[in-house]
């Protein structure tokens, strides 16, 4: 478990199937996680096999919860994780809109930052954010996420052609 002031991050268990299938068959989030197609249960619980060893699925995905009464609000991933080079990506989503601009997920990309560099030696995360994606754009920069690249109406949403914004953030200085 990696513990913040607010928020707590754990490993996703085979008990969150349930409200990680809600979480991801809500069609609010599909844009920013380009799903097409609902998840089945079945589908969910093959994720969770699948993640539950980062060396040899190159992903793992933690649950976000808050200190006071444990309950879960998103995700944070760690996915094409590559150790050679030494990089991942990194995706979060507060699912819970409540929950929602009250500092959670910043301090969740602190700490899933801290385990990439700490525990798994990565040297780089990276991430890649639609471009009309005001605040995903403003939390990355805030917690010191730097803007590499653009690519111009690289992702179609809905008929409309988007940005897609590429960020980086060096975890250990050569």
């Amino acid at each position: 478990m990696l513990k913040g002031d607010s928020i707590y991050l754990r490993v996703v268990e085979v008990d969150d199937a349930a409200k990680l299938l809600i979480w991801e068959n809500n069609p609010e989030n599909w844009k920013v996680s380009n799903t097409e197609i609902p998840f089945s249960m079945h589908s969910i619980h093959q994720l969770i096999e699948q993640q539950s060893n980062i060396r040899n699925s190159g992903e793992i995905r933690f649950i976000i919860c808050l200190n006071e009464i444990e309950t879960p609000i998103g995700t944070i991933d760690l996915y094409d994780v590559n150790f050679k080079h030494g990089y991942a990506t990194v995706g979060i989503m507060i699912a819970e809109e409540s929950e929602r601009r009250k500092g959670f997920a910043s301090e969740s990309l602190q700490l899933i930052s801290e385990y990439a560099r700490d525990i798994l030696d990565l040297t780089n995360l990276q991430c890649t954010i639609h471009g009309d994606n005001e605040r995903s754009i403003a939390l990355f920069e805030q917690v010191g996420f730097m803007r590499v690249g653009i690519r111009k109406n690289w992702l179609k949403f809905k008929g409309k052609r988007i940005d897609e914004i590429s960020y980086q953030l060096c975890l250990k200085e050569m």
